[in-house]
């Protein structure tokens, strides 16, 4: 749901919720499952949390974010990438490519270093970064803690504050 289509204001969300590190609360009882105090929302397939405010689905972060700041960027970054994580400080405006940096390390990769896997025609570790939609070639390594640290060097160089190496 972009900023267009959040629909309920800054009032009403704080009518409605109580924050406190980082989950919301309900602070009144809008239909005959809630209970006032009890923590808002549900876990969806994605791990994001959604809360159900007049038969509309919202994310929690979304929420929380626009309560602080009076504003909706387009994307809200979950800094260490776990999306249950919504403590306000663990939010950050961002844009689709720079949410896309901060992403962890996918579950395939059998080296447990972000970027860098074993190319077996040249018997080397290869690292390779993502930026701006292009893959960067970093070079291929004799062992696999000089390709971690020439591929941390590179994503930092490029990714900046949103570079995640796990």
């Amino acid at each position: 749901m972009d900023a267009k289509e959040f629909t309920i204001s800054y009032e009403e969300l704080h009518r409605l919720f109580l924050y406190k590190n980082g989950n919301l609360y309900w602070k009144v009882r809008n239909s005959n499952r809630i209970k006032v105090g009890s923590q808002a929302g549900t876990v969806a397939k994605r791990g994001n949390i959604n809360i159900n405010i007049n038969k509309r689905l919202y994310k929690a972060h979304r929420i929380i974010f626009f309560m602080h700041h009076k504003y909706l960027p387009p994307i809200i970054d979950h800094i260490d990438a776990n999306p249950l994580n919504n403590r306000i400080e663990n939010l950050r405006p961002a844009t689709e490519i720079q949410n896309h940096h901060n992403v962890a390390i996918c579950k395939r990769n059998t080296s447990s270093v972000k970027g860098v896997c074993w190319d077996k025609a040249k018997n080397k570790w290869m690292a390779r970064c993502h930026y701006n939609y292009k893959s960067y070639f970093v070079g291929y390594f004799d062992s696999i803690d000089k390709a971690k640290m020439a591929i941390i060097k590179v994503r930092n160089q490029l990714h900046g504050q949103f570079a995640r190496h796990e």
